[in-house]
This record gives C-alpha cells, structure tokens and sequence, in this order.
C-alpha cells in the first residue's frame, strides 16, 4: 500500500516516456482534484462520502419517529418499527450525509455533481431543493446547530484542505472559517504536514463544537479537539487517538457524552462513548466488523449507525442504555419516479450461469446496482465520455436491478479472456425486462496450462464493506481470476486481515482457484514489498521507518525482510513501484527505494511490472535491472482493495499468467513466476517465441549469429495502438496490428547484437473502458540470449545504479532514528555489497 511512491522527476532519454504516459493520465482524471492531501485512495473513501448499496448516514427527526438516510446515492425516509422506504431525492448527482433540522422541516445534505460535493437543503413538504454552497468545492459533514440558524460543516475551499465553515440556514457566497491553517512541520507520511479538521458536532447550547484534528500528531486522522463556534478560537485537545477518517463523534443532547467510531486497539471499527471532556472511553457496541456514523436521538436513549457485519452496509438502533440492537431495513421501497426491474442473465455459450462483472448506467450517467450487491466504482475517469465514474458491481450469474424508465446501458465482463459485451435496454415505466448476455470466450489459457492470478490484493482495508474470503472467492470468479495473494498488512495501528492469516490454502479455495492469505511489508523508507508462500509465520513488526513509534528506525530493510521471507521458503518482490521516474541526479528529492540494492544481492524474486503505478515508467527502470544481467521475472498485482466502494479497479485488474502446468498448485505457480514463465496484462494476451524458445527460457548462440526468428501472437478485447519487441532495452521490431486493432499473428527478425534479453509489450495511447486502468497494457516476462557465454552487461545503467545507492547512502548515513549503530552500520555494508555488484560490472566491461 501507500501506493504512487513519488520519486524525483525524469530526465534524458525517458522525456518522451514520461510525456506519453503524462498524455494518457490526462484522459482519466481523478475525483476532487479540490483537494490537495497525499493518497488520496485513503480519504476518498474513508472520508468523502461514496455510493453504497446499503445506507451510509443517517439522521433522526426531532421526534425520534423517522430516521432519513443516504443509500445508493439518494435520500430515504423511514419511520421506526416500519419496513417501508420513501425516496426523497433522485439526483441530479448523488445525495449523501443528511441532517435534520431542529424544526422538523427542513434537511441539510451533500451532493456530488459536476466535479464537486456542495450542500443542499430539502424542504421536505415541497420537495425542493435548495443549493447552500456554490463553491467548486468539496463540502461534507453538514450539522443543524440547535437553535436552527447555523450550519457547521467541512469544506476544502481554503487552500484545498479541511477546514471547518459555518454558514446560514439560507447560504452565503462566503462562509465563516472556524479553524486556523497550520503547517505542523511534522513527518506525516499518509496525511499532509498542514493539520486537518474534520466531523464537527455542536453542543447542547449551540455554543461549542467537538471535531477531530490531527493537530500536534504525525499518525492518523487524528484525536478529539473542542472549541467555541467562532473564527479563530483557541482549541482544547480532549482525547488523542490515531483514528482513520471514520470517527464521526456526536454529541448527546445532554452535553455530558460523545459517541463516535474507532477501532482502538483492535482490528475494526466499533462505537465507543466518552465525556465531553474526553476521560477514558468504553465500546457500546462489539464485533469482527464495523460500527461507524453514529447519531444520538434526540432524547438521548438511542443511537443509530451503519454496520457491514453483513458484508453489505446496513442500518441500526441500539438502545441506550440496555444495549438492544434492531435492525431499520427498507424492504418495500417507493420510488420519487418512474422505475422497472431488470433482470440480467450472463452466462457461456453452451447457456451455463457464469460469474461476471457488471455495469448499468442511465441516460443522466448515474450507475445502477442490485439491492443485496457490493457497488463499487473507479477513481478516476474521462469527462468527455461521462459525467461520473463508471460505476460496476459482481454477480454470480444472475441479478435484478430497480432502474429509472428510459434507456440503459449494459456492460459485461469476465477478465480478459472473454469478449466483453455491451447491451443497450429501454426500459418502460412499471416494466419488468430481462436479458440474457452471452459471454463468448476469446481463448482459454488453462487448457495450455498458463493460470492468471493477482498477487497483490487486500481483502479488507478500512472501506466501506466487510469482505469475506467466500465474497473475496466471487468477486475473483466474476473475474475469471485463479490465483488470489491476499496481503495482510496494516492500517497504520492495526491489521485487519491477520485473523485469516495461514500458511495452506483458504478453505474457500477450488481445483481452480486459490485463495492464499500472504504477506505485504510496509515500510515507509525503502519501498513495499510482498511476501508470497511464507509456510511457518507471518513477520512481525511489519512495517519500519514509522516516526515517533518503536519502528521508527529504518531497520529492518526489505533485504533483511527478503532473507526472513527466503527462510520459510516464501517468494519475495517488489510492489506498486514507480508513477514518476526516479532521478538519482536530482538532489533535491530524497530517494530511498532499496530496488536496486536488492535486486543486485540476489534478494528479489520479481517485480509487479503492472501495479498501481505507471507500467510504462516501471518498465523502464525494469529494463535497466534486465541490462545490467539480473534476470528478474514480471509479476503483476492490482493493490485492489475489495471491501473499498471507490477504488481504480477490482481484484484482477492487473494480473500474470503463470505457465505452471496442467492443474492448479500453489508452489508450482510460484515456481513459475521465479521461473520467469509470465506475462502480465490488464487486457491484451501475449504468445511470444524466439528461435522456438518460450517465454523465461534462454538462448545461446555464437557472435556469428545476426538474427533469430521471432513469433508473435496477440488476442485482445480491447484495442491496443503499439505491439514490439524490446531488446535491450530499444524497440527492435514493430507488428502491424489487424484492422480492429486486437488480433496480432507474425513472424519477424530481431537483431542479436550481444547478450541480452527480449520482451514482447502491447499497450494503447488512451483508457479503454472497462479496463480500469491508465491505459491497456501487456508485457511478457524476457525470453534470454547469451552470445558466446558472456553475460549482459551496461555500463549506463550499472552508473546509474550506482549513483542511486550513493544517494541511498547519504540518506542512511544522515538518519539519526536507529536504534544501535550496528543497526546503520549493517545496511551501510548491504549497500556497499550491492555496489561491488554494480562496479564489477564495469571493470568486467572494461578489461
């Protein structure tokens, strides 16, 4: 995780590189450029509010009769003790967040439209909507204060970050900041050094707030903090704890306690109580899953809140005190418009149900999911082709959709070796239709023994649903996916995952699929790495260069990590690694990434070529390993977070093929990917040979030989603009592509010019829907050539190399949070090992 590591900027021959894929990021745009935090994949979905299936927030009416809440991006209203929903609201945009008003008649909500979140207020006996705020901005958490005539609430119009506005019940152009901006000046590695303020809650008077602030902390969203209700007034720290985005405190209408959301200590998040004066909190509720938004009633005794102990989102009330939880689930629904069912069937040639992924979106580029599924969408898109994310959920073969009378969009998917199918419906007001999607396979690559997996998965991460490894199993499935590598990591204090933690297969697994509970190392210093196949432990502490924590020293080093990992006979690589390229003559920026140092001690068994980065750019820095003779196989892992509602891609997104043999074996296919038998895709599918030698074999020629016959094959189901052969690190040969730009057949030559390696790459000059990706990309891992024995060698990129560990050493050497100066000393002799490795080479080179 803590993906989109940013290293220094690019120079010399990868300017146009660096260009290429700037071009093709600029057509897929991520959500809320208003805000300026780092990781955004964390705040966006554990704090800006997303579409759930399930409901997400919720508010009491002043009598506590009726409760009103966000589900699948509109507002409902239910009475207590009944099972029947009324639709309040049905865009434009999706509605999130609502606050009742102290009278009864109005709500207060967010709305995500055209780029920004901005309040609006529901006169709920007319119906209309009113905007509050018309700022571009993104305005969430809106709160009534008691006395009806202010709104506190949280924007990032101030210099893009979080801030804490109150404004009139009827706007204003310009509302009143409440908090100061401050530059902590603190080491913050998943939050910015300037300090936040988020989730307001008004006191009983009117006359104070309690909100949640990471003011004086490095880890986490932050503590508890109360103030007056006006500019500038002195904050008072109540309680720190680290948090992640989710507390939500609510103050009771009798001023003396707090409610809020936290997973202190544990692995998920549950209600806690507190004074209003901070003191030591205790849990109201209990469980293996999340408890978050919490609301009082407004006579105190009860507090609603959302749970996924489901999986899915749902909606509670527990009593307080006495602690009796009812679930508040809206089984009849009625709807502001005109709506029908859809029922969609997909299934293979010969008729037989198959899992698949899914999307329905309306005319006004609202998606639509099923009542029960897990709605999810992307984090970034084109604006010129849609007015909101693409919007996708997974079925098991068949769903039933409530959607709006009109035209609707279908689109089908099953990874990629299925033709995708795309279906438009018209739907008639009151209608009921169904359609049967047939889902053509595009090749079968088991039957030649090569399995697809993702190695790099985390099955719950702090977002909105609880995942399951038998849910995790389906959303594989619909996929098409064989092989999960779920990495168990942490979330800064805890790791939710751990409990699944084993060594042998997850029971859910199949003759065809394989649910593996891994490993992911979390340093924030010298790069992440995975940890696949461990057969005795998982490794503890997990994580290092954690300021102002026992970790904060810098060791252990993924090389010591590795060596840990090697003994349980577990594979070792690198993950997510570059979106920028790193440039070890820019002293500027600091650059720690252990990559190379690594790689050169024999640490490393592959590198995630596709990731949650830039394939292009990891390309690059892959291909200058390759040069210098390492022999390092392509492996590919989406860093999916499948319990996320928002995230760029499902598990499967990125994937390897492994050739490993007829059936399914989990230390076979990890023998294949140290074997080199791969090729990584999120579309294209890649058939490569050289002088009838495969993917991962080598070939040993005489100088004599000029040239060697290359065979290629491509089947894609979307369109790619570029198919070559790269040799060295040059494009040697370009393939002329079929006219629909997916089918590739041919034989060419490629040039021998000295030791080296091959690669056969696909890619496209733009995003290609459904590939939730920068753009569609396929590598194989390198077919090798040795010329009369020698090794390849590059003095280019073995200085290169060099001149990155210098710039590692001074980093180690000016770091002063070791805990021994053995600790220092041993990495010093690591990296002067791995640069002995690097100038052999060019004394090799040079006798």
């Amino acid at each position: 995780m803590a993906r989109r590591r940013a290293l220094a900027g690019g120079a010399g021959g990868a300017l146009l590189l660096c260009a290429v894929a700037a071009r093709m990021d600029a057509q897929r745009q991520g959500v809320f450029k208003q805000v300026d935090l780092p990781h955004p994949y964390y705040w966006r979905e554990m704090y800006v509010p997303q579409v759930t299936s399930g409901p997400s927030a919720v508010t009491w009416s002043p009598d506590g009769s009726a409760l009103i809440y966000s589900m699948q991006g509109s507002l409902w209203r239910q009475r207590i003790g009944s099972d029947s929903a009324e639709q309040l609201t049905s865009g434009p945009g999706y509605d999130y967040q609502p606050d009742w008003s102290p009278d009864g008649k109005l709500i207060v909500f967010a709305r995500y439209a055209h780029d920004a979140i901005e309040l609006e207020r529901l006169d709920l006996a007319s119906g209309t909507v009113t905007p509050l705020t018309a700022n571009a901005a993104v305005n969430v958490e809106p709160r009534w204060s008691p006395d009806g005539t202010r709104i506190v609430f949280v924007s990032s119009v101030y210099n893009r970050r979080w801030h804490i506005f109150v404004l009139s019940p009827e706007g204003a152009k310009d509302p009143l900041r409440l908090t100061d901006d401050n530059d902590s000046r603190l080491p913050r590695y998943y939050y910015s050094p300037w300090d936040h303020y988020i989730s307001p809650t008004w006191s009983s008077d009117g006359k104070e707030i309690i909100l949640v602030s990471n003011r004086g902390h490095i880890h986490g969203s932050g503590g508890f903090w109360r103030m007056e209700a006006r500019p500038g007034a002195p904050l008072r720290e109540l309680r720190y704890e680290e948090t992640t985005w989710k507390a939500r405190p609510d103050w009771s209408p009798d001023g003396k306690r707090v409610v809020y959301s936290s997973y202190l200590g544990r692995q998920w998040n549950q209600l806690w109580l507190m004074t209003s004066e901070g003191g030591d909190p205790f849990p109201l509720t209990y469980g293996e899953f999340d408890a978050t938004a919490p609301r009082w009633s407004h006579d105190g005794k009860h507090v609603a809140y959302v749970s996924n102990e489901g999986g899915n989102t749902s909606l509670w009330v527990i009593d307080v005190p006495g602690g009796k939880k009812r679930r508040v689930e809206a089984r009849q629904r009625h709807y502001r418009g005109t709506v029908g069912t859809l029922r969609i069937d997909v299934v293979d040639r010969s008729g037989r149900a198959i899992a698949a992924r899914l999307s329905v979106t309306a005319e006004d580029g609202r998606g639509y999911a099923p009542d029960d599924a897990w709605r999810h969408a992307d984090e970034a898109f084109d604006r010129t082709e849609r007015p909101y994310e693409y919007a996708y959920f997974h079925s098991a073969g068949r769903v039933v959709v409530t959607v709006p009378a009109g035209r609707l969009h279908i689109e089908a998917w099953r990874g990629p070796e299925y033709r995708m199918a795309r279906v438009d419906v018209n739907m008639p007001a009151g209608g009921r239709l169904v359609r049967r999607i047939v889902l053509e396979r595009l090749d079968n690559l088991p039957a030649r023994a090569w399995w697809s997996g993702d190695v790099h998965v985390h099955m719950n991460y702090g977002g909105a649903y609880r995942n399951t490894p038998r849910h995790l199993a389906l959303q594989a499935k619909a996929e098409d996916l064989h092989v999960v590598e779920n990495l168990i990591v942490n979330k800064e204090q805890r790791i939710p995952d751990i409990d699944y933690f084993r060594t042998d297969a997850d029971p859910v697994s199949a003759p065809d699929f394989l649910l593996m509970h891994a490993q992911e190392f979390h340093t924030s210093v010298w790069g992440h790495l995975g940890v696949l196949g461990l057969t005795s432990h998982y490794l503890i502490p997990e994580y290092a260069g954690y300021p102002n924590t026992a970790a904060a020293s810098l060791y252990p080093t993924n090389a010591n990590i590795a060596d840990l990992g090697h003994e349980q006979g577990a594979l070792v690589g690198y993950v997510h690694p570059f979106d920028t390229k790193p440039d070890p003559s820019d002293t500027t920026a600091g650059l720690t990434y252990e990559l190379p140092v690594d790689v050169a001690l024999g640490k490393v068994d592959y590198i995630e070529v596709m990731g949650y980065s830039d394939h292009l750019i990891t390309s690059e820095i892959w291909y200058r390993l390759l040069n210098c003779g390492f022999r390092l196989p392509a492996a590919a892992g989406t860093d999916a977070f499948p319990n996320f509602a928002s995230l760029r891609g499902p598990p499967g997104l990125v994937r390897v093929f492994v050739q490993s043999g007829a059936t399914l074996d989990h230390r076979q296919w990890l023998a294949g990917i140290k074997a080199g038998r791969t090729f990584v895709t999120n579309g294209p599918l890649l058939d490569f040979k050289i002088a009838g030698r495969a993917i991962g074999e080598e070939i040993r020629v005489s100088h004599e030989m000029q040239r060697l016959p290359a065979f290629v094959r491509l089947r894609s189901n979307v369109p790619v603009d570029h198919l070559e052969i790269i040799g060295n690190g040059k494009v040697v040969a370009r393939l002329a592509l079929g006219a629909d730009r997916i089918t590739a057949d041919d034989t060419v030559s490629v040039p021998v010019s000295g030791s080296g390696w091959y690669v056969l790459r696909a890619y496209s000059d733009r995003a290609e829907l459904p590939v939730l990706d920068l753009y569609p990309f396929a590598s194989t891992s390198p077919i090798f050539i040795t010329v009369d024995g020698a090794p390849a060698r590059s003095p280019d990129d073995a200085r290169f190399f060099l001149n990155w560990i210098n710039r590692m050493e001074g980093t180690i050497r000016a770091s002063s949070t070791w805990n021994s100066t053995a600790e220092q000393e041993s990495v010093l002799r690591s990296l002067a090992d791995a640069k002995r490795v690097f100038q052999f080479q060019l004394v090799t080179l040079f006798r």
